[in-house]
């Protein structure tokens, strides 16, 4: 009877050790693929980084030796809202573009007033200051006072939780400190075109067909190249005097060389993203910030 009780507490550590080293093996081996995801996906971006590199080369897809592939996508930085431009110095021609998207996108009259007041308290240097549709600081609400870092901060802004609960609510969003020009209208989605002020659904259409070419995707090979402002408002059919004042006071501009690439590598079942936002100067580009997830 003892040795059979020694027999059966033997064969259960014998399948203990064995579960536990296949366990191991299973880990090491999810490790090892999404180390190399992460390898392959850093591969995507530093083709993207080649100043030669245009957002429809064949070279932003690939694979590696060990069967890992990567997927990297080249956009504009300077299409997007750049938050922390949006509110500098409170320039009322900025925050009404920032009003606009935020009416087309739903948001009414007072909860507009409660983001952007907030927003502002939130980045405005000076503690004294409160703006009047912000709501007053305390314990559990304490603004920083000092420009965003991350887009991801206006979700802690009163007033934004809602708006950045959606999904996709960050795509037309930037907080580069590097882009202090207008909106580059090469990039810009059809949603920021339209907070430009005198921009309508049509003149905006139109353009973004051109502009896309019949694929609909911009930064492939059937695109329409622009070379101006000029050439865009004229595709529009923007009246004179209104493009001259777009232009004029800084809000617009084109071919910012700031750009996003987003690198995703894939080994087997693992899947790595690698984000980067990177200005091009001569043969060396300047990397602005960097993400992994």
């Amino acid at each position: 009877m003892l040795a059979l009780w020694a027999l059966f507490l033997l064969s259960a550590l014998v399948i203990s050790w064995a579960l536990d080293i296949n366990s191991r093996l299973a880990l090491s081996s999810e490790g090892t693929r999404m180390l190399k995801a992460e390898a392959v996906a850093c591969s995507g971006a530093e083709v993207a980084l080649n100043p030669t590199t245009k957002p429809s080369s064949p070279y932003l897809k690939g694979q590696l030796n060990n069967g890992a592939t990567y997927e990297a996508r080249l956009t504009g930085e300077g299409g997007r809202l750049n938050i922390n431009w949006l509110v500098a110095g409170e320039n009322p021609d900025r925050l009404e573009i920032l009003r606009q998207y935020l009416q087309n996108k739903g948001i009414d009259l007072n909860e507009r007033d409660t983001m952007v007041d907030s927003l502002l308290d939130w980045v405005e240097p000076n503690v004294g200051l409160h703006h009047m549709n912000a709501p007053p600081e305390s314990d559990d609400y304490h603004p920083p006072h000092a420009l965003l870092t991350r887009v991801e901060e206006l979700k802690n802004v009163a007033g934004w939780a809602e708006f950045t609960a959606t999904p996709g609510w960050d795509n037309d969003f930037t907080v580069s400190t590097t882009l202090q020009s207008g909106i580059d209208l090469a990039w810009a989605s059809r949603e920021v075109l339209l907070a430009l002020p005198g921009l309508t659904n049509e003149m905006v259409d139109r353009y973004l067909q051109l502009r896309q070419g019949p694929d609909g995707v911009d930064g492939t090979d059937d695109d329409t190249q622009f070379t101006s402002v000029e050439e865009v408002w004229g595709v529009m059919g923007l009246n004179p005097q209104l493009a001259s004042q777009l232009t004029q006071k800084g809000l617009v501009a084109f071919n910012v060389p700031v750009f996003r690439v987003t690198s995703v590598g894939t080994a087997g079942k693992a899947t790595r993203t690698v984000q980067m936002v990177f200005r091009r100067v001569g043969v060396m580009p300047q990397v602005i910030t960097w993400r992994e997830f």
